[in-house]
């Protein structure tokens, strides 16, 4: 029967695991708890193709426990009872080990579902799943079990990799190291992915080379990890405004190549946006006019186009000086509505516009601004019980600053 090339040659002990050091390296805890023998149920997080199967093989075979596989996408409650069913039999002497791939797509009665047993130690538990499980695993399995993140495999790992598919699929084949890091490169840190490249190379090469064409033939161009639903669409989205906020120009229009890459020019539109008016704002007030005109003509122009407009923009807000006095002034604002701080709009403030508001006392002592010198009066704006409160604070920016100073001349506090 037929065996995928990634599967054949599936580690068989930590130490032969690509990537992964954070948890399997010599000090890496994951690699402690295997190697004690002492497993406890386990969430393994992070994208495919990077080790999360493989480790569960590899603890199943050390702690010689029977290994139950199920897929959440088409297993059910039953499924899991027929384990159970197994469990204080000759079939698992040892316990059962129970890998649960792609976890977040059991509901919350099926998720349940594996608490007792998780608790009573007769089945240890290994779920996996590629979305973040503090967001799609239920609070009470979670507290039953230890989360441990997969990362994607590096370009150099991943090399290591293919090199030594290619050579035990057929020592003798010529590999030029410019074919191995291409497929290395365009794996996107999915080894899985990679090992399949090299085993359609392998089986279709001609005069026993590997030539750099069918390698592009086959790989095509570089994988990236994006799922509009998923964690990498709010990373990268979040990598490239924490970026703009931190004034790197290249990271930022690195992560926004990522968006365009993936198709996904909407979302770039929308959140360097946000960025022109949280990050930058009244620093540089023309900024957000600035981007809406060049989102406006991304829009219009669609994709490849699209890429200069918006490229423009982040490298703009990504130098522009920058102020966060808009956002804090409107949160500390709502904060305090939303806690009841606020109080009867004044008076003098209320429209007055209709007849019998004078009898109401609406408007009688409102002073019109734009009739006194500098076009300002004192008067008092905000309701009697937060009548002091001050929400907005001038940022240390030339332009706030040149505010604050033409401000403090008008009222009188030079």
């Amino acid at each position: 029967m037929y065996r995928p090339l990634a599967d054949r040659l599936r580690p068989d002990d930590v130490s032969e695991v690509v990537g992964q050091e954070h948890i399997l390296g010599e000090k890496g805890m994951l690699r402690r708890v295997i190697e004690s023998g002492n497993i406890p149920n386990m969430i393994f997080y992070g994208p495919s193709g990077t080790g999360k199967t493989t480790v569960a093989n590899i603890i199943a075979k050390r702690t010689n426990r029977k290994l139950y596989k199920l897929n959440a996408t088409t297993a059910s409650i039953s499924d899991i009872k027929e384990i159970i069913a197994d469990l204080d039999t000759l079939l698992t002497p040892n316990g059962a080990l129970l890998y649960l791939d792609e976890i977040q797509y059991f509901n919350k009665k099926q998720q349940q579902s594996l608490l007792e047993f998780m608790e009573n130690g007769k089945l240890t538990l290994i779920a996996s799943t590629t979305e973040n499980p503090y967001f799609y695993v239920y609070s009470a399995v979670l507290s039953r079990a230890t989360v441990f993140e997969f990362k994607p495999i590096s370009s150099k790992d991943v090399e290591k990799a293919v090199r030594r598919a290619f050579s035990i699929v057929d020592d003798t084949l010529i590999v030029p190291d410019e074919v191995v890091t291409f497929i290395a490169s365009c794996s996107g840190g999915d080894v899985r992915r990679a090992l399949g490249s090299v085993e359609i190379l392998s089986d279709n090469a001609l005069n026993g080379e590997i030539t750099m064409e069918d390698a592009e033939s086959v790989a095509q161009r570089g994988a990236m990890r994006y799922d509009r639903d998923g964690d990498s669409h709010y990373d990268i989205l979040s990598a490239l405004q924490k970026s703009i906020r931190g004034s790197d120009p290249n990271a930022a229009v690195h992560y926004l190549g990522r968006l365009l890459e993936a198709g996904d020019m909407i979302s770039a539109c929308r959140r360097i946006l946000v960025c022109a008016s949280e990050d930058i704002g009244l620093a540089y007030p023309q900024a957000v006019t600035i981007v809406k005109s060049c989102t406006d003509a991304a829009r219009e122009l669609g994709l490849p186009e699209a890429r200069i407009p918006l490229a423009q923009a982040v490298i703009l807000l990504a130098t522009a000086p920058k102020s966060n006095s808009a956002i804090c002034a409107i949160d500390d604002a709502m904060s305090d509505i939303r806690n009841g701080i606020s109080g009867d709009i004044p008076a003098h403030l209320k429209d007055a516009h209709y007849a019998g508001a004078g009898k109401l006392g609406r408007g009688l002592t409102y002073q019109y601004p734009h009739a006194f010198e500098n076009h300002w009066v004192e008067q008092q704006y905000l309701p009697d019980e937060i009548k002091d409160k001050k929400y907005y604070t001038f940022g240390d920016n030339k332009m706030e600053m040149t505010s604050e100073k033409y401000w403090q001349e008008i009222k009188g506090k030079k």
